[in-house]
């Protein structure tokens, strides 16, 4: 499957858990998971668009084992924050416990910004 079909398949799949997560807060009148439902939207479904929307107009295939690297690391920063802050404002497990892991998920989510970035300035894919 190449990148753009797969980050495409993953935003909607994102779009799909944070759709869900809101109809569930709207329903029970607990907007305690706000910020976790934010975050599914804008860091899974819009920034997974985004990259596949990259791929698709201007990146391509011209870097695939980069673009493997980039595409795991950002979901599993993603998936991370999602999973932790669920936790964290569910109260599940202490914020002490999730703070450090919330914070290398945060860092693995830029560094992947960064890969992309990367690989569009490497492509020189940026059209003027």
């Amino acid at each position: 499957m190449s990148f753009d079909k797969k980050y495409l398949v993953w935003a909607l799949g994102y779009a799909a858990i944070g759709m869900c997560l809101g109809i569930f807060m709207a329903a029970s009148h607990n907007h305690v998971q706000a910020s976790t439902h934010s975050h599914v939207l804008l860091v899974g479904f819009v920034i997974s668009l985004i990259y596949g929307v990259i791929h698709k107009l201007w990146l391509g295939e011209k870097t695939p084992g980069l673009a493997k690297i980039q595409f795991i690391v950002h979901q599993a920063g993603a998936v991370t924050i999602f999973i932790g802050l669920f936790l964290l404002y569910g109260k599940v497990v202490p914020e002490a416990q999730l703070d450090p892991i919330l914070a290398i998920a945060s860092i693995t989510v830029l560094l992947g910004v960064l890969i992309m970035l990367y690989m569009v300035l490497k492509t020189n894919a940026v059209k003027t």
